[in-house]
């Protein structure tokens, strides 16, 4: 007999986590917990207001699915059932989950992959002055990739300052939407001269048309403005690259459907993460192979993790084992 279960956990954050949206102290993440004959599956999601998403919708879309899930519910059938986001993520891992432990073969394997290798992640440094940046920056002089959040007015000054504080840290920024057409030129010229390697969502998903046939420095990366497959046709001419979340693709399937899309497509990927504990970047851990640059520092952002959860060693991410997940 099959059993789902939905629990709200919520997971302090090490200090304050500040994008241009706001600011928050802790996250809250759902759990779906799948069992079936002494086997337990488990997945992770980030509801995320941004995409209209509350903890109780999320709870209450899983909880719909009670029926079909303890009925056998299978991943394919999943797809059909659920749009992409956060509840169809939980189920759909949780299930991965399961499957693998199932067949005795690690997730992985179930999903043609190679097995999976130390990869090094960026490193976030949340949005403030930018004297506050710059000594964040100097903090995390060691470690290789760094992830700059910006929130429009004053961000050449911030880009400048964390590009003196870390002079040889490959640099991402991530404005979150909050760049206008008007500040754009100033703005790629200030990334520019700090040598960045890729920008994400400069302008707001939706009022992105200005980057259409743009001769960009460097190239752009969608993060709002993609979801899943269907977004592909609204990226060209105007992105290089896409920031792939499970919490938007709706899991693991659609995630790799959407990789593998990306590359036929000649863009390059960035595998991301909502902020959220190993349980939810084991999944995303799968993609980081085939992935120019992984953003799964989750877990470093919080003040505990779980245990058994992924090892980390500086900005390198080691290979977990089926306790965690997969």
């Amino acid at each position: 007999m099959r059993t789902l279960e939905v629990a709200v956990e919520r997971w302090p954050i090490a200090g304050t986590f500040t994008i241009s949206r706001g600011s928050r102290t802790e996250a809250v993440v759902v759990v779906a917990t799948v069992t079936e004959g002494g086997l337990r599956g488990r997945g992770e999601c980030v509801p995320y207001a941004r995409y209209g998403e509350t903890v109780e919708g999320v709870v209450q879309a899983i909880e719909a699915q009670r029926g079909a899930i303890e009925a056998g519910l299978s991943r394919e059938m999943l797809q059909q059932r659920l749009p992409g986001g956060a509840a169809r993520n939980a189920i759909d891992c949780a299930l991965w989950d399961l499957d693998s432990k199932a067949s005795g073969r690690r997730a992985w394997d179930l999903a043609g992959l190679p097995k999976p290798g130390a990869v090094t992640t960026a490193y976030t440094l949340s949005l403030g002055t930018p004297d506050s940046m710059a000594e964040a920056a100097a903090a995390a002089r060691g470690r290789p990739l760094l992830k700059v959040k910006l929130g429009g007015a004053g961000d050449p000054a911030r880009i400048a300052a964390v590009r003196r504080a870390s002079p040889k840290a490959a640099l991402v920024v991530d404005a979150n939407e909050a760049w206008r057409e008007d500040t754009l030129a100033d703005n790629l010229a200030a990334c520019a001269e700090a040598g960045v390697a890729l920008i994400e969502q400069p302008l707001p998903a939706g009022e992105d048309d200005a980057l259409r046939g743009l001769r960009s420095p460097i190239p752009l990366c969608a993060d709002e403005s993609f979801h899943g497959r269907a977004s592909f046709p609204a990226l060209e001419g105007r992105y290089q690259a896409i920031n792939v979340k499970l919490d938007k693709t709706g899991g693991l399937t659609e995630a790799l459907a959407v990789a593998a899309e990306a590359r036929a497509r000649g863009l390059a990927i960035m595998v991301g993460c909502m902020v959220g504990t190993s349980l939810a970047m084991a999944p995303a851990f799968l993609l980081a192979s085939g992935a120019q640059f992984v953003d799964l520092d989750g877990p470093l952002l919080l003040a505990r993790d779980r245990d058994p959860g992924i090892r980390f060693e500086g900005s390198t991410m080691h290979p977990f084992g089926p306790g965690l997940w997969g």
